[in-house]
């Protein structure tokens, strides 16, 4: 039998970045800091910053409104961006950190990476999303949904109707997941073992053990596996299947709605302490939030818009349904189960 393949796409993007990091000179830093400020750049996870994301139309809008140029900075999936901030906090390369769930705020919060703004339009919000990263503005909401296991609903196989039931032997090698420590998905599905099995989440992870295909870098890399057909059930969001529905008028993949509840995740940028351009960050924290880039978000982000003026486009309602029930874990047990999760799926 394979091992599962863990990935170590955060150790080798750390010792890339120190690399990098290590080549800027102080002797052309007065320079940089002057063309810096008619740019904002702005660290994201990839499949923000992509082509098909809403980075590009971002960039425009921003440039539009503001008559700044904006910088997007690909750093792999959220958890690796949080982590490049993080290395680099006593240097900032970058003017705002984007990507940040709710799962990340705690060790955020530990490192003291962000200054606490509290943009303009902020009382345009969906109420009691800014409690979910802190309460005190280090990160503003800018979209949310709710982690789900995605069905291929023309794999043959029966649909699981619980966490418990994705450990069924039926299911031998058919769960794409992502590594927590890197990717935000993976990390909200070890909070939603944490949330549901509490004290008992690492037997849970034990028995799911044997239904886990393989856990991936992060999200752009596990679903792109799941719809090239390598595995019938992936961890995503419950609004994922609404991009085939509006791109395809297809409803093969389908968000699995279980009965004991589903964790939320809360996404939020902030702007970094030490910042060159902070004047600019903070106007890029204005701007994300605005009604106008907010609904650039739905199409692209296949999240839902933090504004609660942003209407939802029709996909939504078809193809991604709301679960009754929202559950949560403490940060400090998640981070503790991770270790766990890791050291038993690496023997």
């Amino acid at each position: 039998m394979k091992k599962l393949l863990l990935w170590s796409g955060l150790t080798i993007a750390a010792a890339m970045l120190i690399s990098s990091c290590s080549k800027d000179s102080n002797k052309n830093q007065s320079s940089k800091d002057k063309i810096r400020e008619n740019t904002v750049v702005v660290y994201a996870y990839d499949s923000f910053a992509g082509e098909w994301g809403p980075g590009p139309e971002l960039v425009k809008l921003f440039k539009q409104k503001t008559g700044l140029d904006l910088t997007f900075v690909d750093c792999g999936d959220a958890g690796q961006v949080t982590s490049r901030a993080i290395l680099e906090k006593d240097r900032p390369q970058a003017d705002v950190l984007l990507g940040p769930d709710n799962n990340l705020v705690q060790k955020i919060r530990e490192e003291g990476i962000l200054t606490p703004y509290k943009p303009a339009g902020a009382e345009n919000l969906v109420d009691n999303l800014e409690n979910a990263l802190g309460g005190d503005w280090s990160l503003t909401p800018f979209d949310f949904s709710h982690f789900a296991i995605i069905f291929d609903t023309e794999s043959g196989i029966r649909e699981p109707t619980s966490l418990e039931d994705l450990t069924s032997a039926e299911y031998a090698k058919k769960l794409i997941l992502m590594d927590p420590r890197t990717s935000t998905p993976g990390l909200g599905f070890v909070a939603w073992t944490a949330a549901i099995f509490g004290n008992n989440a690492l037997n849970y992870w034990a028995d799911l053990k044997p239904s886990i295909l393989t856990m991936a870098p992060g999200w752009t890399a596990g679903y792109g596996l799941f719809t090239n057909g390598e595995a019938p059930l992936v961890i995503s969001y419950t609004t994922s299947p609404a991009y085939q529905y509006q791109e395809d008028n297809s409803t093969r993949f389908k968000t699995l709605v279980f009965r004991e509840g589903h964790p939320m995740q809360v996404e939020g940028a902030g702007l970094l302490k030490g910042a060159v351009n902070e004047e600019g960050g903070k106007k890029f924290l204005d701007f994300l939030i605005s009604d106008d880039a907010q609904a650039v978000l739905p199409l692209t982000q296949w999240m839902y818009p933090a504004n609660k003026n942003v209407e939802i486009p029709e996909c939504y309602a078809v193809a991604a349904p709301v679960p009754e029930k929202t559950v949560n874990a403490d940060n400090a047990i998640v981070n503790k189960t991770v270790s766990s999760v890791i050291a038993l799926l690496a023997n």
